[in-house]
Order: C-alpha cells, then sequence, then structure tokens
C-alpha cells in the first residue's frame, strides 16, 4: 500500500504505526514523515510540532521526539540523531586521555566523529569538537602541551 499525498510518497509502515497507535492528525502524521525524511518544514509546522513535543532539535536539523520514536519502533534512529549532553562527550575525551596520557585533533576527530548526532554533518562535528575541548580547556580540564597548528592535548592535573 502506497499513500500519496500532494505528489509526495508517505512510508506507509511509519504512517500505519502513528495512526494505529496515537490520535495525531493527518496534518501532524505528514508533518512527522516530513521530519523523518528531513525534508524542508514551515515556521507554522514547526511550531506546533515543538508544541506537541513531537519533534526535538534546532533548524534546520529536526528529528521526531522519543514519545513518536518508540511508537514508531525507530528508537535506534532516535538514538543516533539526538544529541547527547556534553557532558558525556568530555568523559569520552577525559577517558582517552587517562587511558592514552596524549591526543592530537586527528585522534579525538577519530574517536568522537562517528559517535556525534547524525543529524550533524561533518563540518557541524568539527565544530561541534572544537567547541567541547575549548570549554574543557576554558574549564581546566586539558590543556595544549602542542601548538594551536599541532595540538597535543592532555588532562590537567585534578
Amino acid at each position: 500500500m502506497k499513500i500519496t499525498i500532494l505528489g509526495r510518497i508517505v512510508d506507509p509502515a511509519y504512517t500505519r504505526a502513528l495512526i494505529k497507535k496515537t490520535d495525531l492528525s493527518l496534518g501532524d502524521i505528514l508533518a512527522l514523515d516530513r521530519v523523518q525524511k528531513r525534508l524542508p518544514l514551515s515556521d507554522e509546522t514547526v511550531r506546533q510540532l515543538k508544541r506537541l513535543k513531537l519533534i526535538e532539535g534546532r533548524k534546520p536539523n529536526f528529528h521526531v521526539s522519543a514519545s513518536i520514536a518508540e511508537i514508531a519502533n525507530t528508537k535506534a534512529a532516535y538514538i543516533k540523531t539526538r544529541t547527547l549532553d556534553d557532558q558525556h562527550y568530555r568523559k569520552l575525551v577525559v577517558d582517552y586521555l587517562e587511558k592514552f596520557g596524549q591526543a592530537n585533533r586527528e585522534d579525538i576527530d577519530g574517536f568522537l566523529l562517528d559517535k556525534l548526532s547524525d543529524a550533524l554533518d561533518v563540518r557541524q562535528k568539527l565544530k561541534k569538537i572544537s567547541n567541547l575541548l575549548t570549554s574543557m580547556r576554558k574549564d581546566g580540564l586539558i590543556y595544549n602541551a602542542g601548538t594551536k597548528a599541532q595540538p597535543s592535548w592532555r588532562r590537567a592535573k585534578k
């Protein structure tokens, strides 16, 4: 069975799951299908879905909320696209430095890139890592024993 509306093909399994297990309007279901497919949404639609707590994230990287992911049986995809808090990534960097003593930027990029949200592109992921390292340095958790061009991150003394 294919559901086609305005020339768009809607994911039938996703739509059936949402229709069976929720009291969402057809408009909300179609909007959630657009979120799942990473298609653009109007500002009004975004406000409506956020008010109903059906989506999370920031423009343009929206994803369905945990409750919708559970209903639609897309929990694994939800975990891959949601953003973990920075404390999680900070702990990963600290654990790495405690285990190996030091890390260059390539090392840190290598083990963090695939752990960051799939909602981010590579450029955004690299920027997030830069911001994370800067924040950790300012908080006194790590320091750069190398140069700006060739950093050598180390764990600061406790």
